[in-house]
């Protein structure tokens, strides 16, 4: 195993994002997004240097204030429950949890069953 892995860039999101059950990629946008059961749960905008993730918007504004050198908010994406994150602030481990976790956030009950390794959000456990 290489002492000092390099940052994840774009083949990384898009192989890491694939390998997640149900999900496909779509241009969208002029750019690749990626969808589990249609519904979108990543994209790599413009110049894929980082990735655009859904984020509950209490916890994205404590990530943005906690590691802003990784995290910020698109003035267009603001309004919404999304967070951008820079994959030169990543490892390829945590880039494949923060897309194991927006998937979970847009996956349908159905596979959130079906692959319970993948874990279920707090507030679908009950």
């Amino acid at each position: 195993m290489p002492e000092a892995a390099a940052h994840p860039g774009a083949d990384d999101v898009r192989t890491l994002a694939l390998a997640l059950p149900d999900t496909k990629e779509k241009i969208a946008w002029s750019m690749p997004t990626f969808r589990v059961a249609g519904k979108m749960f990543a994209t790599l905008p413009e110049e894929e240097t980082s990735i655009a993730v859904r984020c509950p918007k209490e916890e994205r504004d404590e990530l943005v204030l906690a590691e802003p050198e990784k995290f910020w908010i698109a003035d267009h994406e603001a309004g919404f429950a999304w967070v951008r994150v820079r994959l030169a602030a990543l490892d390829t481990d945590e880039l494949r949890d923060i897309l194991a976790d927006s998937w979970r956030q847009a996956a349908p009950t159905r596979l959130l069953e079906a692959y319970p390794e993948l874990g279920i959000p707090a507030e679908g456990r009950g």
